[in-house]
C-alpha cells in the first residue's frame, strides 16, 4: 500500500479543525489569510499545469481505511510468501525425493555421497507458483549427516546455521535504513527430522540432535521409507519413538488444540506423530487416475493413500502451517487497521482538545481585553474629573487674582489723591 492512499484520507479528518480557525480568527486572522492566499496560488499553479497538457491519473478504486486489508492481501499475494524447510537426516533416507513428492515438482540437485569429512548444510531456493500465489521455497539439507565415525559434533553445524539466520535477520532489523520488504528472510520455519526405519528405537545421534534443535525450531519427526517395515512393526516403532522422545525431554511440534473448531482435527494429527511417509517421483496408473506410487513385485504402495502411509497427514501439516501463516497475516492486517483507526480517533481527540483550548484562550483574551478596557475607561473618567476640578480651581484663582488687582489699583488712586490734598 502506498502512503499516498493513506494521506488521501487524512484531510477529511483534519477538516473538522476548520471551526478552530474560524473561532480564533479575531486572534490570528493574518496567518489564516496567508494560508488562504497560498492555497489559492497553489490551486492556480495546478490549474495552469493541467491546462498545459499534464496527464491526470484517476484512482483505480476506492481509497480508505476499509480497503486497507484488501490492499495488504493483494500486496502480500503479489510479493509472494516465503517458506524455509530444514531437512535433517542421514544420507539415503529419501529427503530430496520426499520434497519432490510434497511439492509435486522436480527440484534440481546432486545426490550426496558418504565421503563428506563433516556435516555441511546446503541451501537451495526455488520460486514456485500455484494459481496466482507465488512461494519462495528454501530447502536446507544436511549433507553428510551421520556418515562420520565420530558423530559427537554432528549437530553443531546445524545449530550454528540456524543461529546465523537469526543473527542475519537481527542485523537487518538494526540497520538505520531497513529494507525488510525486499530482504530474503532465511530463518527456518520447520525442521523435518528423518528417522531411519529400523523398527527398534531412536539412535543416540537422533536424540542428541533433536534435543539441541527443539528450542530453536519446530521439529516434525518423520519415519522415512515407511514401506520398509510391516504395519505392526510400524505401530510399535511409533510408540517406541514417542516414549523415547518424552523420556529424554525432546519437545516436538504439537498442533494447537486451544481453538475448539480445530481441536479435534489437530488432536488426531498429534496422535499420528511421528509421521510414517513414503516418497516417490514415479506416477503409475491406478484405476483411471495417475498417482504417485512405488511398484514392488508384491504390489503397489500409493503415496497418497492413508492406509499405506501418513504422507497426506504430512501434507495437511504443511497446509496447516500455511493457513496459520495466513491467519497471522490477517490478524496483523486487522491489528494494523485498528491501529490506524485508533490513531485517527486520537488525532480527532487532539484536534478537539486544541479547539477547546483555543476557545478558552480566546475567551480569556476577550475577558482580559474587556477588563483592560474598563480599567482604561475608569482611569480616563478619573483623569477627566481631575482636569475639570483643576480648571475650576484655575478659574477661581484667576478670579481672585483679578479682584485683588482691582482692589490694589483703587487703594493706589486713593493714596495719590490724599497726597495731592
Amino acid at each position: 500500500m502506498r502512503h499516498q492512499g493513506f494521506r488521501a484520507q487524512v484531510p477529511p479528518a483534519l477538516g473538522r479543525s476548520s471551526s478552530v480557525s474560524c473561532a480564533v480568527a479575531p486572534v490570528a486572522a493574518a496567518p489564516v489569510a496567508a494560508l488562504a492566499d497560498a492555497g489559492a496560488m497553489a490551486a492556480t499553479d495546478i490549474a495552469r499545469q493541467v491546462g498545459e497538457g499534464c496527464r491526470t491519473v484517476p484512482l483505480a478504486g476506492h481509497v480508505g481505511f476499509d480497503s486497507l486489508p484488501d490492499q495488504l492481501v493483494n500486496k502480500s499475494v503479489s510479493q509472494g510468501f516465503c517458506f524455509n524447510i530444514l531437512c535433517v537426516g542421514e544420507t539415503g533416507l529419501g529427503k530430496s525425493t520426499l520434497m519432490d513428492t510434497l511439492f509435486n515438482t522436480k527440484f534440481e540437485g546432486e545426490p550426496a555421497t558418504h565421503t563428506q569429512p563433516g556435516v555441511q548444510l546446503q541451501s537451495n531456493t526455488y520460486d514456485l507458483q500455484e494459481s496466482n500465489v507465488r512461494l519462495k521455497l528454501t530447502i536446507v539439507s544436511t549433507v553428510g549427516f551421520g556418515d562420520q565415525i565420530n558423530k559427537e559434533d554432528s549437530y553443531k553445524p546445524i545449530v550454528e546455521f540456524i543461529d546465523a539466520q537469526f543473527g542475519a535477520y537481527l542485523q537487518e532489523e538494526l540497520k538505520i535504513r531497513r529494507v525488510l520488504h525486499t530482504y530474503h528472510d532465511s530463518r527456518i520455519h520447520v525442521c523435518l527430522y528423518f528417522i531411519a526405519p529400523t523398527g527398534h528405537s531412536l539412535k543416540s545421534l537422533d536424540l542428541v540432535t533433536m534435543k539441541k534443535l527443539d528450542s530453536k525450531v519446530n521439529i516434525i519427526p518423520i519415519i522415512a521409507k515407511a514401506d520398509a517395515i510391516s504395519k505392526s512393526e510400524l505401530t510399535k516403532f511409533k510408540i517406541k519413538i514417542t516414549s523415547e522422545l518424552v523420556s529424554n525431554g525432546v519437545q516436538i511440534y504439537q498442533f494447537p488444540t486451544d481453538d475448539e473448531s480445530v481441536a479435534e482435527i489437530n488432536g488426531t494429527m498429534n496422535a499420528h506423530l511421528p509421521f510414517a511417509v513414503i516418497g516417490s517421483t514415479e506416477e503409475l496408473k491406478i484405476g483411471n487416475k495417475m498417482m504417485r506410487a512405488r511398484q514392488y513385485p508384491w504390489g503397489t504402495v500409493q503415496v497418497e493413500n492413508e492406509a499405506h502411509c501418513d504422507f497426506v497427514k504430512l501434507q495437511e501439516t504443511y497446509e496447516a502451517k500455511r493457513n496459520e501463516f495466513l491467519g497471522e497475516l490477517q490478524k496483523k492486517e486487522e491489528e494494523m487497521r485498528q491501529m490506524f483507526v485508533q490513531r485517527v480517533k486520537e488525532k480527532e481527540a487532539e484536534l478537539k482538545e486544541a479547539e477547546k483550548e483555543l476557545h478558552e484562550k480566546f475567551d480569556r483574551l476577550k475577558k482580559l481585553h474587556q477588563d483592560e478596557k474598563k480599567k482604561l475607561e475608569d482611569k480616563k473618567k478619573s483623569l477627566d474629573d481631575e482636569v475639570n476640578a483643576f480648571k475650576q480651581r484655575k478659574t477661581a484663582a484667576e478670579l481672585l487674582q483679578s479682584q485683588g488687582s482691582q482692589a490694589g489699583g483703587s487703594q493706589t488712586l486713593k493714596r495719590d489723591k490724599e497726597k495731592k490734598n
